[in-house]
């Protein structure tokens, strides 16, 4: 029984979005911003879109920025952000802060800005609390990066008093909820964000598509030049098929909203039960509170990869993390950052439901990972009594 298991990633395209994709992808031609019927078709579809993911983000359409995903929306953030700075003369004193556990789209491109960046801590549990942020605070401190929900342990982070701590420091925030969107609640405006990460390919929509959501008083500069579309932040013509995909991904994502989450929460709770019923697992961030679909934990005396690929050689299809760190032999940073010990953290693995996954895919997992340990079990005796 093959069992895809590994939705944080990214999720399998909804027949319902290529459907509303196909009359784009050859049907229907013209480019967005000529002024000829043929590009006011296609510009209508892309206003249509951004419309309905302003809808399940709570935001106002002329808000979005449509980009290629989550990586540019957050490279457009940081980058504009200080290319604003240094037009405006207060790059010197400018300071960044952001959490040890965003993605790496977001720490990557952090490294490499002309400004000081300091790191948020995060406690045992992944959580990031208000005493944090004000250890890093400074008077230079003028953005602030936390990411709403982590993609590796599940966690949801408690954004309401650090953005108003930032906004009353006179300060701007920004997350990253390309884990939450289509998962959780999300409200932009009644948030008090200043900006927003959002990406398709986690909500069923398609890949190479995303959003940055933008607060007008968020000050920004493009970082490519060659044309005003996009409200004048991304220069070049849009990927229509793409955007039409996203926003009818975010209007299917709003309808379904309660009955996901109450079905993957379902799936999260049964496979805990199972999990709790091995000595040698031990759940992460287990007491947070955390996307009802995501499950990540280790098992003791094995290597992450090892079970990876024990479990897609059972048709399992899971994770040790990020798949965007796929390749890296140092353990998660996020589990670094929370203190779990070397070992443990070398073992973890993320089991991310969707909404086509089942309970017996649960169980069917259950069976092979216990199996999996069984054997690694026996093995382990035999080489110890010299077998």
């Amino acid at each position: 029984m093959a069992c895809y298991l590994d939705n944080n990633a990214t999720t399998a395209l909804d027949p319902e979005v290529l459907e509303a994709m196909l009359p784009y992808m050859g049907q229907v031609s013209g480019n967005p911003s000529s002024v000829h019927r043929y590009g006011r078709l296609q510009k209508d579809a892309i206003e249509q879109a951004r419309e309905s993911v302003a809808r399940l983000l709570g935001a106002f359409s002329e808000q979005l920025v449509f980009t290629s995903g989550g990586t540019e929306s957050n490279n457009l953030l940081l980058t504009g952000f200080c290319r604003q700075a240094a037009m405006s003369g207060a790059e010197v004193q400018t300071r960044i802060a952001v959490s040890a556990i965003e993605h790496l789209s977001l720490l990557e491109p952090a490294q490499h800005l002309p400004v000081a960046v300091d790191e948020i801590a995060v406690d045992a549990s992944g959580c990031i609390q208000l005493s944090a942020v004000e250890q890093v605070m400074t008077r230079q401190t003028s953005l602030v990066s936390v990411m709403t929900a982590n993609n590796e342990t599940g966690v949801i982070q408690n954004l309401a008093p650090l953005v108003d701590y930032v906004t009353e420091a006179n300060g701007f925030f920004h997350t990253d909820a390309s884990q939450a969107a289509g998962k959780i609640p999300l409200d932009f405006n009644a948030s008090g964000v200043h900006a927003m990460t959002v990406s398709a390919h986690k909500m069923y929509g398609p890949v190479g598509v995303g959003a940055l959501v933008i607060n007008k008083r968020l000050p920004l500069q493009k970082i490519q030049y060659g044309g005003s579309q996009e409200n004048n932040f991304r220069a070049g013509t849009e990927n229509v098929p793409a955007i039409v995909g996203f926003g009818k991904a975010a209007e299917i994502a709003l309808s379904e909203l309660e009955a996901v989450a109450r079905l993957t929460r379902q799936l999260r709770d049964a496979l805990e039960r199972g999990l709790k019923q091995l000595s040698a697992v031990t759940i992460f961030a287990e007491q947070a509170e955390r996307l009802p679909n995501t499950v990540q934990f280790g098992v003791a005396g094995f290597s992450g990869e090892t079970l990876l690929m024990q479990l897609d050689r059972k048709a399992i299809a899971v994770s040790s993390g990020s798949a965007c760190t796929s390749g890296k032999t140092d353990i998660s940073h996020v589990l670094k950052a929370m203190k779990i010990p070397h070992a443990l953290a070398d073992s973890a693995i993320r089991v991310s439901f969707g909404k086509n996954n089942t309970m017996s895919e649960v169980a069917a997992f259950l069976e092979a990972l216990q199996d999996i340990i069984e054997v690694n079990q026996n093995s382990s005796v035999m080489m110890a009594a010299g077998l």
